[in-house]
């Protein structure tokens, strides 16, 4: 039987069900934030995840600091305290078991609009009274949090206070609106209205007013109003939220005028660029999941084991047990135990086969950096060996399923390794291969690497990042290993 797809109210659902139960479940926090009705802008969102890195916090521990970073504009705290307060009212309700009670609080009543609501003649003018209503709360709101702030010495008093004027400028311009004279339009009133406010303005006032996205959205109105077939926009989204998202630029790897970029990093963008602005821009964090922490202790293990000069299996060995430790496995179930049998099963392999290999292990976890224009590339080699014939191989390490040579062909990782080797470390012959641990399997790539695809691929990646281009490429596989399936718009489709 087909799955049905998810709807964006099912996945809005899940995602309150699951950062109650799991407050550091941050892509679930997201998605709440970034949906109805918060609706907060990705790039406040970035300042939020900003703040949990910084301070060590949750999600929501982040977002409670939040109210009271200047940092955040007074708009995002409004809209991060009313999170708080669905948040707090959604917890009673899961506390009295009353789902009913936790969907409304959750998701908010203001979404649900009865089919057959009756309407006014006029949309524009019902859209522009919903919109004076909105302000009014956010102007109170406002006034609350802001008095409540002037008896401490704060730097940021005077944009607070600044900002709180402006909105109550903005609700005397909309009072204005709803009451011009017949047959004036509004971008008429709109012009005269703002005229006055910005005469009687400061100069930081006037900076914020200017900047607002409220002019851009009345007109907008007032066009849906007059069209042949109007189509109201929702009030609340457009009163508060720009038309356009503000630039993430401030949150983009910069390093001097290109990006400091990694082959994990563009292959994560080439194979889906939203999922790298999750990952890299944004920087939504992630809990690792249990294959993950697996490999990375294999990783570990093998790194200790080479940098302390070990020769012997019983050290080996000895090693994976105390990471294992170190990771969290050590009282696990079943699976656990059967990823330890795997793990001692694959080392015991890797040692043998290491001791009777022709080549010669000669660096292990060497790292480069790499100029591509005006990127600047970083890594790091989990192992160089030397041949026989005087070449050397690169060689990664991977605990995911081997993938034929074949379909090899149009790796970025291991070619651009070659390249780092060639110019960061004058290594001529140079060939690349990934060596499976658990499989005990090596894929070799081809001896020649193709430089000029490799630049290419790296300068045509960082176009994009800094074009901030971050369309998503579906795909049942990688969107089923997703880990911010329940962030991703196209996750709904």
């Amino acid at each position: 039987m087909r799955t049905p797809p998810e709807t964006p109210l099912d996945k809005d659902v899940v995602a309150w069900t699951r950062l109650l139960a799991d407050p550091s479940d941050a892509s679930a926090v997201v998605r709440a934030l970034a949906r109805p009705p918060i609706e907060l802008r990705q790039v406040d969102l970035a300042r939020v995840i900003q703040i949990a890195r910084r301070r060590k916090l949750d999600m929501l521990a982040a977002l409670r600091a939040a109210l009271d970073a200047p940092q955040l504009p007074p708009e995002a705290r409004s809209r991060i305290g009313r999170f708080l307060e669905l948040h707090g009212a959604a917890a009673e309700a899961l506390d009295a078991a009353r789902p009913d009670l936790l969907a409304r609080a959750a998701l908010g009543a203001e979404r649900a609009t009865p089919e057959g609501a009756s309407r006014r003649e006029h949309p524009g003018e019902e859209a522009l009274r919903d919109i004076q209503r909105i302000v009014s709360e956010e102007v109170l709101a406002d006034v609350l949090r802001i008095g409540a702030h002037l008896n401490e010495l704060r730097l940021d008093t005077d944009l607070d206070v600044s900002h709180g004027l402006v909105r109550y400028m903005e609700l005397l311009k909309l009072s204005a609106l709803a009451q011009r004279p017949p047959g004036q339009s509004l971008a008429e009133t709109l012009a005269d209205v703002n005229a006055r406010l910005l005469a009687a303005a400061t100069a930081l006032q006037r900076e914020i007013l200017e900047s607002s996205p409220l002019d851009a959205t009345l007109l907008s109105l007032e066009r849906t109003s007059t069209a042949v077939s109007p189509k109201p926009a929702p009030a609340r989204s457009s009163a508060t939220t720009p038309p356009a998202e503000p630039s993430l630029h401030p949150f983009l790897p910069r390093k001097g005028v290109g990006l400091a970029l990694s082959a994990s990093d563009i292959e994560t963008y080439r194979s889906c660029p939203l999922r790298y602005k999750f990952a890299r821009v944004l920087r939504i964090p992630t809990e690792p999941t249990v294959g993950q922490r697996f490999g990375i202790v294999v990783h570990q293990v093998l790194e200790r084991y080479h940098s302390a000069g070990g020769r012997t299996l019983a050290q080996l060995m000895d090693l994976l047990e105390a990471s294992w430790r170190r990771a969290g496995f050590a009282d696990g179930g079943r699976d656990e135990r059967e990823l330890h049998a795997k793990a001692r099963l694959a080392l015991e392999r890797y040692h043998a086969r290491l001791h009777t290999q022709e080549a010669e292990p000669v660096w292990f976890e060497r790292q480069f950096t790499l100029q591509i224009g005006p990127h600047h590339l970083r890594g790091r080699v989990d192992r160089v060996d030397r041949l026989p014939e005087e070449a050397y191989e690169l060689i990664d390490y991977k605990t995911s399923r081997p993938r034929p040579r074949e379909e090899l062909g149009e790796d970025v990782q291991l070619s651009l390794y070659a390249l780092a080797a060639r110019e960061s470390w004058g290594l001529q012959a140079v060939t690349g291969a990934y060596y499976h641990v658990l499989d005990d399997l090596k894929v070799s790539l081809p001896r020649e690497a193709r430089p000029e695809r490799v630049r290419d691929t790296v300068m045509e990646v960082g176009e994009g990042i800094l074009a901030q281009r971050f369309d998503p490429t579906p795909s049942r596989a990688a969107c089923s290993l997703c880990d911010f399936r329940i962030v991703c718009p196209a996750a709904e489709r």
